[in-house]
C-alpha cells in the first residue's frame, strides 16, 4: 500500500483529502505544520507528499527546501491558494514536483498523484539514500560522509548503524535491534560491540563526543538519533 503524507493546517481540507485518498487505497499520514511534516516524512518515508504552502511554524516552501536538503526524494505536490506564476516558479525551483492551486478539483489532484507515483520507483526498504544534519552530509548509496566538507572515514557497519538510527529518528533503537539488523544474531556479537561503534561514531560526528547532541544514550534501552 502506497503512503501519502498530507501536510495541511486546515483541518477541513486535510480531513477531506484523507477520506477521499483512503478510498483510493492509499495509506494516509497527517501533519498540520511544516516542522511536524518533516519529522513524519523522515520517520515514515512516504511515497508522496501533499504540501500546503501557507502554514504556521514553517511554511511549505521552507519545508520543501528542508526535505530536499535532508535527502527526501519522493514526489512533493504543493497545495496553495496562491496562483501567481512567481510562487509556482519558486515552488518548483526548490524541489517540488507539481503545484496545484486551491480550490482544486479532487479528480484532477488524484490524477496528478497517480501520474507522479507511476514515475516514482517504489520506496527503498533501506529508507533515505541521503541525509544532512548540522554540518554533516551522508550519502548512504555511495557510502560517503562529509563534515564541514571534509570526508569522514566511516566503516560499512557505522554507515548501517547511522542509517538505522536516522530511519527511527526521535525513537529509541534498542541494542538488540541494532545487533539483529546490522550484524545478525548468527554472528554472535555482544551489546558492547554496539557501544564501541557508537563511541567511534560520536568521535567522528559530534563536536563534544562526551556530551553528544545527536547520538543519545537511553539508559537501559539503547540509542536515539536527534538531528
Amino acid at each position: 500500500m502506497q503512503k501519502i503524507l498530507i501536510i495541511e493546517d486546515d483541518e477541513d481540507i486535510g480531513h477531506g483529502l484523507e477520506v477521499n485518498l483512503a478510498k483510493e487505497g492509499y495509506k494516509i499520514l497527517r501533519a498540520n505544520n511544516g516542522q511536524s511534516g518533516i519529522d513524519s516524512a523522515i520517520r515514515n518515508n512516504p511515497d508522496l507528499i501533499l504540501l500546503d504552502v501557507a502554514m504556521p511554524v514553517m511554511n511549505g516552501f521552507d519545508a520543501c527546501r528542508e526535505l530536499r536538503r535532508k535527502g527526501f526524494e519522493a514526489p512533493i505536490i504543493m497545495l496553495t491558494a496562491k496562483s501567481e506564476e512567481i510562487d509556482r516558479v519558486v515552488g518548483l525551483e526548490i524541489g517540488a514536483d507539481d503545484y496545484v492551486a486551491k480550490p482544486f478539483s479532487l479528480r484532477e489532484l488524484q490524477a496528478r498523484i497517480r501520474a507522479r507515483l507511476r514515475r516514482q520507483p517504489a520506496s527503498s526498504p533501506d529508507g533515505l539514500s541521503h541525509y544532512c544534519f548540522a554540518d554533516v552530509e551522508i550519502d548512504f548509496e555511495k557510502f560517503r560522509a562529509t563534515r564541514k566538507t571534509e570526508e569522514l572515514d566511516l566503516s560499512p557497519k557505522e554507515f548501517e548503524i547511522l542509517r538505522l538510527l536516522i530511519q527511527n529518528r526521535g525513537d529509541v533503537v534498542t541494542r538488540d535491534k541494532l545487533l539483529d539488523t546490522v550484524w545478525g544474531y548468527d554472528t554472535f556479537p555482544t551489546t558492547r560491540t554496539v557501544d564501541n561503534h557508537i563511541m567511534k561514531l560520536r568521535k567522528k560526528l559530534e563536536d563534544d563526543p562526551a556530551n553528544p547532541k545527536y547520538l543519545l544514550s537511553i539508559y537501559g534501552e539503547g540509542y536515539k538519533f536527534v538531528g
